[in-house]
């Protein structure tokens, strides 16, 4: 199969991602396997459709030849009559040493030719299945295979399925920034990483100097083994073995952010900044600003009453549309003193982790233009006991710049 010819083919990109089994061989043929069809016993089986490729320098051209060639049984209608409004008859084909087609297709369309050959292949798909699924509702093309992905065709290891399931593929391509870093690999940061890794952002870079542990375990994302836990790794290395089984380019930086290495975020598209401490906190949004690198602090300040938990979960964002309001109003807290304001807490839970981290994500999503923002808050928090959301600090526009 050319992966290749694949990714830099829309259409042919359009194809797969919507679940159709699609092979290229010999760089001259298009394959689409697993396609229902009925006998003239009025069964339903699977056959081959085979199209003739017209390429130029890896990418697909307007098909040339509006035929089809079919791999199978006569194709009959859901009452077993052929479909002869698009055979042409009988006729062998010789594709490679394993696959021979036995009917030749003919379906023209209107103007002479088809558009692209997501057009070609989807139409005689549908008139081959729509017979299929007369008899057997539930039959379809859409078989979606798992295919394995190679780094130059997809920052994924396998296809993104759910976003072609849902056709939402393009406007998750607002997403695909070339470098994201997330700046500590606590609780909430390894829940950031979590949601970062499927959507198609090129690089993702982790930074942490600490060993993942037993209580990281306990507030992170997935189940850890008690094997990963002796072998002590550190935090960037685990998640990144751990993440790189799904996507490419998961990068590990096993240190702390400091004033020697802050420099490292200048190359950065966007970060989150997911620190305990006041101190780094504020060596990080210091440089960003003045890098012009967008950031999201998150944060939160967890307290026992009455044998109860209580608290805040806090998203301060700062864009070129705004950034006074992380100094003038305090909207991330830079010192470390203990006790020192209200998100000075080391009380941290598996799902208010999870849930800051969605938080920040989804404002990352509306920053990108993938979800609607009307009113570009870029301070938000949410309150446990009344279960009430704030958002301030409102930037003069939309976006990055």
């Amino acid at each position: 199969m050319s992966l290749r010819l694949i990714s830099r083919s829309p259409d042919l990109q359009r194809v797969r991602d919507e679940g159709f089994d699609l092979e290229v061989r010999n760089g001259v043929h298009l394959l689409v396997k697993k396609v229902p069809y009925v006998t003239a016993q009025r069964e339903v089986r699977l056959g081959t459709l085979v199209f003739l490729l017209n390429q130029l320098d890896d990418v697909a051209q307007r098909p040339s030849d509006h035929r089809a060639f079919f791999a199978g049984e006569m194709p009959c209608h859901a009452d077993g009559s052929p479909m002869t409004e698009i055979i042409l008859g009988p006729e062998q084909q010789q594709i490679d040493p394993s696959l021979i087609t036995n009917f030749t297709f003919s379906q023209k369309p209107a103007r002479g030719y088809y558009q692209d050959c997501y057009e070609q292949l989807t139409t005689y798909i549908q008139m081959l299945e729509s017979q299929a699924q007369a008899i057997e509702p539930s039959a379809t093309a859409r078989t979606r295979p798992v295919v394995e992905l190679h780094p130059d065709e997809s920052v994924f290891c396998y296809p993104d399925s759910a976003s072609s399931r849902a056709g939402i593929t393009y406007a998750t391509q607002k997403l695909a920034m070339d470098r994201v870093a997330i700046v500590g690999l606590g609780g909430t940061g390894s829940y950031i990483l979590d949601l970062l890794a499927k959507t198609p952002v090129k690089e993702i870079h982790l930074f942490d100097g600490d060993v993942f542990s037993p209580h990281n375990a306990f507030r992170a994302p997935g189940a850890a083994s008690l094997g990963d836990l002796k072998a002590k790794p550190n935090k960037v290395d685990h998640f990144a073995a751990v993440y790189s089984q799904m996507r490419h380019s998961v990068i590990p930086h096993a240190e702390y952010i400091n004033e020697e290495n802050v420099s490292q975020l200048n190359a950065m598209n966007f970060v989150f900044v997911c620190v305990d401490k006041g101190g780094p906190k504020k060596i990080i949004a210091n440089a960003l600003e003045q890098y012009g690198v967008p950031f999201i602090d998150v944060g939160m300040g967890i307290y026992q009453k009455d044998n109860a938990l209580d608290g805040i979960v806090r998203v301060t964002t700062s864009t070129a549309s705004k950034r006074n309001h992380v100094h003038d109003g305090h909207r991330i807290p830079f010192s470390d003193r203990d006790g020192d304001d209200e998100y000075d807490s080391n009380i941290q839970i598996a799902d208010l982790n999870a849930l800051n981290a969605a938080l920040a994500v989804v404002k990352w999503k509306k920053i990108c233009g993938f979800y609607w923002d009307f009113d570009h808050e870029h301070f938000s928090t949410y309150t446990i006991d009344g279960n009430h959301m704030i958002n301030e600090d409102k930037g003069d526009e939309a976006g990055l710049v």
